[in-house]
């Protein structure tokens, strides 16, 4: 019989994009006022790897990546997600924005093996977590970040890969301050 063993440590991330530089601003603020300090941001990339979001949210859109602090459980993943989706619903009908969908957030977490975002739209590669919520791993780590066939062309690039390098860093040294520290 096999063991089971406890969930690997985790950092959870969110990528936040917008063509709206407040729009980053304030998704920042309900991260960190929702789930915890933010501990890693990434600077603002250029997102000019689709056209996708195009129509919905104005040009030229800029991707952020907020690291939340402390380690999380993937388990909540769906919780994040759905969160997410009602901070990008409140924002599109209460602030004064010349775009149908000024923002959109993208939680996930990154653990020293993968990445993993969640998405509600289903794929033949994506996992079924709950509520209409499905989890994706988009990159792993074997020797340095790889991506799979259906990973998005901006996850492959040479800059997102170094900030996601930096996460692994800093979770790396957090589980350490977390094994040092004696039990309560």
């Amino acid at each position: 019989m096999a063991n089971i063993r406890p969930t690997p440590p985790a950092l959870l991330l969110a990528a936040v994009f917008s063509s709206r530089p407040e729009a980053i601003i304030w998704a920042r603020q309900q991260i960190q006022s929702s789930w915890g300090e933010v501990a890693l941001e990434s600077s603002p990339f250029e997102h000019v790897e689709t056209e996708y979001y195009a129509d919905e949210m104005g040009q030229p859109i800029a991707k952020q990546f907020f690291v939340v602090e402390k380690l999380f459980d993937p388990a909540s993943l769906a919780d994040r997600k759905i969160q997410s989706n009602a901070w990008e619903q409140q924002l599109a009908q209460n602030a004064p924005f010349d775009v149908p969908r000024p923002v959109n957030i993208d939680p996930g977490y990154l653990m020293l093996s993968k990445l993993v975002l969640a998405s509600t739209k289903d794929r033949a590669h994506r996992i079924y977590l709950r509520d209409g919520i499905y989890a994706e791993e988009c990159l792993y780590y074997v020797g340095g970040w790889q991506s799979r066939p259906w990973t998005y062309p901006d996850y492959q690039r040479a800059d997102y890969q170094g900030f996601f390098s930096k996460v692994r860093e800093l979770l790396k040294s957090t589980i350490s301050k977390n094994q040092a520290q004696p039990p309560v």
